[in-house]
């Protein structure tokens, strides 16, 4: 019977199927993070148990730890948030799990340094409490979301029990133009399924313009699936994807490589297999594509025209290009690596952001953070008037602290635009990098 990559995934991990119908799947890697990683964890000692493999449990700060630059070991972004910091700290040390520390080299992201450091890899399943774990599907793992009783869960048992998700695959032929990314062809894929596009599915992303994504525009295109209500996002390994995760620290080695690329190159979806929903899209059609409302689902492209919005204060016709901004942030596990980094740069070199906008630039992991400063990128976002600050979350929500004024239309390279999602009363557009980059220096929504 033909299969999925999906399918084959899933199979592969099925420990059994439960008279309720649903499986109980084994998980082969469990991702926490410091804002709801200490509920799991404590939860778990409290109830006597211990993780079954603390080396498959992995930690990081992130979400609410400080970004400022020389932040402090428990710095928090929020009012009493070095609460989580320490109990995550103090928990991870009791259960043996491998903690990511804030002043670790390799913090950050749990979604940028989980492939970054080869923890993410293809055939894999790796469940993490964050609706953005679908992002790590771009290197061939079933990876998604969870709550913290699931994390619970999976660190004691090693297992999860739920029903097969049902499965969508978007096709994607013909190749983007030049200065289109992955940002842009998320957003206009989202904007035609709308939010609830995706069905609850696992989403199989394929096709020509896919293929000739780089592994990090793969992690943006999958990172926003959950945006349009999808159960996870995969794309199937590839000779890109074995050179980006060759020579990472978790990457198998010597033999045991070339094994697991001879396994993972059998990673794909079979001619003849069947899914619940198909669309295709053309990426010659795509062009810079920004939301205008307060869902990801209300996107355009950058040179049409605004639909009717109380929240961000949009008449029905509006230009989007033009719209006056008073912020600027790029950040958050879609859009804060090196790739996106060095885009936004580019446009940033020699320029100068516009008066009265505030501009934001928290790189994805101190591993960005490190190479950027390396490449003279740090300088030139300094010199053209951003903060630059240490890994983290950050702005991508408001979590108390520091944020935005309120009423304040802000132009970001993060994944949701929810009513008060940056602060009470921050109007949100979300963007690519370079968008966000001459958005900042014009003072009003701009092309690259």
């Amino acid at each position: 019977m033909a299969k999925t990559l999906f399918d084959k995934i899933w199979d592969a991990h099925r420990v059994t199927t439960l008279p309720s119908g649903e499986d109980l799947i084994a998980v082969d890697r469990v991702f926490l993070h410091e804002r709801t990683g200490s509920v799991a964890l404590e939860s778990l000692l409290a109830s006597g148990r211990m993780p079954i493999d603390p080396d498959r449990v992995f930690c990081t700060m992130d979400h609410i730890v400080s970004t400022e630059e020389g932040r402090g070991r428990n710095d928090a972004r929020t009012p009493g948030g070095d609460v989580f910091i320490t109990a995550t700290r103090s928990a991870a040390a009791k259960t043996g799990i491998q903690l990511i520390d804030v002043d670790s080299a390799d913090q950050g992201i749990v979604h940028v340094i989980s492939p970054e450091l080869g923890i993410a890899q293809p055939g894999l399943t790796l469940v993490c409490p964050d609706s953005h774990t679908c992002s790590q599907g771009a290197l061939g793992a079933a990876a998604w979301g969870i709550g913290s009783t699931d994390a619970e869960h999976a660190m004691a048992t090693g297992t999860l029990r739920l029903k097969q998700p049902p499965q969508t695959r978007i096709r994607v032929d013909g190749r983007l133009a030049d200065g289109i990314t992955a940002k842009d062809l998320i957003l206009h894929i989202i904007g035609t399924l709308g939010a609830d596009g995706a069905k609850r599915c696992a989403v199989e992303f394929c096709g020509d313009a896919i293929e000739a994504l780089d592994v990090e525009a793969r992690l943006t295109l999958c990172n926003m699936a959950v945006e349009m209500a999808a159960f996870t996002a995969i794309i199937a390994p590839d000779d890109v994807t074995f050179a980006y995760l060759k020579g990472r620290r978790y990457a198998p080695e010597d033999d045991q490589w070339d094994r697991a690329v001879s396994i993972w190159r059998t990673l794909m979806t079979d001619k003849d297999a069947s899914f619940d929903h198909e669309h295709v899209f053309d990426a010659r059609l795509i062009g810079h594509t920004l939301t205008w409302g307060t869902s990801p689902g209300q996107a355009g492209r950058l040179d049409g025209t605004t639909g009717h919005s109380d929240y961000m204060n949009v008449e029905s016709g509006t230009p989007l290009l033009g719209l006056p901004i008073g912020g600027a942030f790029i950040g958050s596990c879609t859009n804060a690596r090196i790739s996106d980094l060095r885009a936004a740069a580019d446009i940033l070199r020699g320029q100068r952001v516009a008066d009265g906008v505030t501009a934001i630039c928290v790189p994805g992991s101190m591993a960005v953070r490190r190479q950027a400063e390396m490449e003279g990128i740090d300088r030139i976002f300094r010199a053209a008037g951003f903060e630059w600050g240490e890994a983290g979350c950050a702005f991508c929500f408001y979590a108390g602290g520091r944020t935005f004024a309120p009423g304040t239309r802000v132009i970001s390279s993060t994944n949701r635009n929810f009513e008060g999602r940056q602060g009470p009363g921050v109007r949100t557009h979300l963007a690519s990098p370079a968008v966000v980059a001459a958005s900042a220096i014009a003072g009003r929504i701009a092309a690259p």
